[in-house]
């Protein structure tokens, strides 16, 4: 399997899935009022799973489309857990202030895989 494999199924997933924003740019945390605001719209693939059970989390860009650009690999500390959040449609700008975003609390850390 080469790269563009993993880019490609990354895509299929996305565009047979709705993507449903339930963190509008803007928009805080429901349980961290105090963090900063979401940059990005931020939200989930309906009917996908990650690692916490949940649909796969993703930022939405301002390019308007359904386009991979990249993927976010986050570790949690405070949860002790990992996750991969989809950055779709997003400019190269828009993707690396997603990443300084995740990267602000003591506990949370991301790095940026681009497509």
């Amino acid at each position: 399997m080469n790269n563009g494999d993993f880019w490609d199924f990354f895509q299929k997933i996305v565009n047979e899935s709705k993507i449903i924003i339930d963190r509008p740019k803007g928009s805080h945390h429901p349980n961290f009022p105090d963090a900063p605001p979401y940059p990005l719209d931020y939200g989930f693939l309906e009917g996908t799973a990650s690692m916490d059970g949940e649909g796969i989390d993703c930022f939405v860009g301002s390019l308007g489309d359904n386009v991979v650009k990249g993927v976010l690999c986050t570790i949690d500390a405070r949860q002790k857990d990992s996750e991969v959040k989809v950055l779709i449609g997003c400019t190269e700008d828009e993707m690396n202030i997603a990443c300084e975003h995740l990267n602000g609390p003591d506990f949370f850390r991301a790095i940026l895989v681009k497509r």
